[in-house]
């Protein structure tokens, strides 16, 4: 999967009023629907689509953000503050990303689907790591694997025309902090979602090789490999899920030689034989069907790993083609915990 596309060129598709809102209306960018300014745009109009949990720069394009406060993080080592696009409602209308004219940022004319996200200077909007899962860095994520980042379906509007019937099986997104765990030629490495890390008793990633015994798990399976999960608990994500104590939930096994993940089958036994917890499995054959509408709202619901909370959404995976995947985000969740 390739690094996440944050500012694109994007044609809109539909303009809609919103009911009881005199200054703005809803309009359609692939599979999303965002708040504009009425008059802002008219179908067919090329605009600069930035994506949500994008952060972007502090400059006179995204001023007007100014009155929704500003956001830290550390980027490439560096301290760095913008503004954050984030799930919001607005006169009762769900509002994910932004669009401004194209004219705004270019004199020249891009072609649809261009990817600007360097040039417009944005990146990956990400919460600040507690020291216990940050660790002392040994590197960058390995290039030999592959991110955990899933696609969401409202970036994939074409799955409604190539995927019908297709089979997949469904697992539950778990809100916690991704960790990868991977033996190659020999050597035993843990990646928090983008970094390896040292070994130090006190990290929660190496916690959880140390008490899995993972090292040993995939050491005696002779092949080079990674078992990638959510490690979820108390001090994670503010705990959504209430657990009283930190776990690891696998949600994929990875081989490092053909590069592709391990199919439905191979990851139950896999998990199965070496007593590993997976993330729940929600359906195990489920034919791909219905309207953008309908595969977002399949991810409300009480979540798998404790009922009293809610899931944070699911997770797709075609069962004949493993690279082939996406996610779809609980908007009552993202409304709910996104701060």
């Amino acid at each position: 999967m390739s690094e996440r596309k944050l500012a694109t060129i994007q044609e809109i598709l539909d303009v809609q009023p919103i009911e009881g809102a005199d200054s703005i209306e809803k309009i359609k960018v692939k599979g999303w629907w965002c708040v504009s300014g009425k008059g802002n745009f008219k179908t067919g109009d090329k605009a600069v689509y930035f994506e949500v949990d994008s952060l972007l720069p502090i400059n006179d394009h995204f001023k007007f953000l100014e009155p929704r406060g500003r956001k830290k993080m550390i980027f490439d080592g560096k301290d760095i503050e913008g503004y954050r696009l984030k799930t919001i409602k607005l006169r009762g209308q769900i509002s994910q990303g932004l669009c401004l004219p194209l004219k705004d940022f270019f004199e020249e004319d891009l072609p649809l689907g261009e990817d600007v996200t360097e040039k417009l200077q944005v990146v990956k909007y990400e919460e600040p790591v507690p020291a216990y899962l940050s660790g002392k860095v040994k590197g960058r994520f390995p290039g030999f694997l592959q991110k955990t980042e899933e696609e969401r379906i409202q970036n994939l509007p074409e799955y409604f025309e190539t995927m019908q019937g297709r089979l997949f099986y469904i697992t539950e997104k778990v809100d916690g902090s991704s960790g990868t765990y991977y033996i190659k030629n020999g050597k035993f490495g843990v990646c928090s979602r983008n970094l390896e890390l040292l070994e130090e008793e006190t990290n929660t990633f190496w916690k959880m090789a140390r008490y899995f015994h993972l090292e040993e798990v995939l050491t005696k399976t002779g092949k080079n490999l990674a078992i990638q999960g959510e490690v979820v608990g108390p001090g994670i994500q503010k705990n959504r899920l209430k657990l009283s104590n930190v776990t690891l939930m696998v949600f994929t096994i990875f081989d490092i030689d053909t590069y592709q993940r391990y199919n439905f089958k191979e990851f139950i036994e896999f998990c199965e034989t070496n007593k590993l917890q997976t993330v729940p499995i929600v359906n195990k054959s489920w034919a791909f069907q219905g309207s953008m509408d309908d595969i977002i709202a399949m991810a409300d619901g009480e979540s798998l790993v404790n009922k009293n909370t809610k899931r944070e959404g699911l997770v797709f995976r075609a069962l004949d083609e493993t690279q082939i995947s996406f996610k779809s985000l609980s908007n009552k969740y993202l409304l709910k915990h996104e701060e």
